[in-house]
């Protein structure tokens, strides 16, 4: 942004190298505004325990004040990690202090020089932040600071409201880059992106595959706007149990050990041309709940079309994208979850829980991809037939899901964290 003074700018993080979507922004931001001529500095407090390098010839300069995993600190640890701190803001010159999560904010504020002006950050959505520790402490800390910055307007807004913060502000996750070729749509592949842990709820979404697999056919015909944030048919069975071994939240029930009354129903009754036929569901991650998910596969019938890929470099996430058709976004909560905008930036749409003002910034409902109720599996397997039954509507939601990411491309996003400082200092 032409005009803006250079400054420094230090990002500050409880562990900046794991693989994780708060560490993937801060290093991606970093570079950019490195890139602009800023003097940037990653701190992450503690040591990833598996570090992932997100860029590969940094332009800033990294620091990790311990050489631990999170976790509980010593008196002898803390005054070690004061020491470190202090020196380090004492080398660096006037400018700005990100402060990336409510556990790093009262570590290090006190620690500020005036020269370093504190701006805190929530990568977070206001209801993820009410069921946990992190609104009071956003409520007891962030309005001391100069700035407060959180993904949507949205949860600007609630935060404003509920934790009474005069000094809110909105700057969305970047976009890493932004391809110059787009997916053809026309491969049977439901993409899943990210760890492989409880959060993610993958169970859900296989859960929601395996159903649309056997729905597919027979939703194709119909409106796809039933399965948004509607109820979808299904065929009634005891207590909302669904036919795959879950209930209607896709939590797993006992199965049988070889899941083969389960196969067979999800085999039975299914067209051979169907929309089902050939489709797969490739899991990109990597994480604890690998074998409790092939388990899960395994008695949901499906697994043979479940694809357990593993980690992907950043370099190869491109191929991945263009292979696919439709995202599936299944997590229990997301601040602003970029895999929605990376399908996007490649015409792939998604069908997500509607579980924040970050997904829905994301993810205008029936316009650039479908929205269902948080945890209803019934509707998001209906939107997925609904997708997985049309390329034509793939294809429409996937060119206007492009179209509306380019605000999130990494230059407009920079530009606002530089009006952000220029607003900071008049």
């Amino acid at each position: 942004m032409s005009g803006t003074r250079m400054s420094s700018v230090v990002f500050a993080c409880m562990d900046a190298d794991t693989l994780g979507g708060i560490q993937r922004v801060t290093h991606t931001v970093a570079q950019g505004l490195a890139d602009r001529g800023h003097d940037v500095h990653v701190i992450g407090l503690h040591r990833a325990e598996i570090p992932f390098r997100y860029v590969e010839q940094p332009g800033y300069t990294r620091h990790v004040i311990h050489h631990t995993p999170i976790g509980k600190v010593s008196q002898r640890g803390a005054r070690r990690e004061r020491r470190m701190l202090e020196g380090l803001f004492h080398q660096v010159g006037p400018g700005f202090a990100v402060l990336s999560s409510p556990g790093v904010v009262p570590r290090l504020k006190p620690l500020l020089p005036e020269r370093l002006l504190p701006i805190g950050q929530y990568h977070g959505s206001y209801e993820h932040a009410r069921g946990s520790w992190h609104l009071r402490s956003v409520r007891g800390h962030y309005g001391g600071l100069e700035k407060a910055v959180f993904l949507s307007e949205d949860d600007a807004w609630l935060f404003s409201e509920h934790a009474l913060l005069p000094n809110t502000w909105t700057i969305p996750n970047p976009l890493p880059a932004w391809p110059s070729q787009t997916a053809g749509l026309t491969r049977r592949r439901v993409l899943g992106v990210g760890r492989l842990e409880g959060v993610k709820r993958f169970d859900r979404l296989i859960s929601a595959f395996a159903e649309a697999c056997r729905m597919a056919d027979s939703q194709g015909s119909a409106p796809h706007g039933a399965a948004s944030h509607g109820a979808a048919p299904h065929n009634a069975l005891p207590n909302g149990a669904h036919p795959d071994g879950t209930d209607r939240h896709g939590a797993v029930r006992n199965a049988p050990s070889d899941g083969a009354d389960l196969h067979g129903a999800a085999s039975r009754d299914v067209p051979p041309n169907g929309a089902d036929a050939g489709w797969e569901l490739h899991l990109i991650g990597e994480g604890a709940e690998l074998e409790r998910l092939r388990a899960h596969a395994l008695a949901c019938g499906v697994a043979g079309q479940v694809v357990f890929r593993g980690t992907v470099a950043a370099s190869g996430m491109e191929r991945e994208y263009l292979d696919g058709s439709v995202l599936g976004l299944s997590s229990e909560h997301e601040g602003l979850p970029l895999v929605i905008g990376e399908a996007a930036s490649y015409g792939v749409p998604t069908v997500a829980f509607d579980v924040s003002g970050g997904v829905r910034s994301l993810v205008l409902d029936r316009e650039t991809g479908l929205l269902v109720p948080p945890g209803d599996v019934t509707a998001f397997a209906a939107a997925l037939a609904a997708l997985m039954a049309s390329t034509e509507e793939r294809r429409r939601l996937g060119t206007a899901a492009r179209a509306h990411v380019e605000a999130f491309r990494l230059d407009r996003v920079l530009d606002r964290w530089e009006i952000l400082f220029e607003q900071v200092t008049r």
